[in-house]
């Protein structure tokens, strides 16, 4: 299986909206959107 190199990924700091630790995400997080850490992702995710 060949791997994709799309080079090093832009990440933005974030305040994660459920336990207020700061995090980086790989995303420009928007005003009125929540932003989660990774742990706290994990308990929103929906399988």
């Amino acid at each position: 299986m060949e791997s994709r190199n799309f080079g090093e990924r832009k990440m933005y700091k974030a305040i994660c909206s459920d336990c207020g630790m700061e995090c980086e995400v790989p995303f420009e997080p928007q005003e009125g959107r929540p932003v989660y850490c990774k742990d706290c992702y994990q308990k929103h995710r929906r399988y």
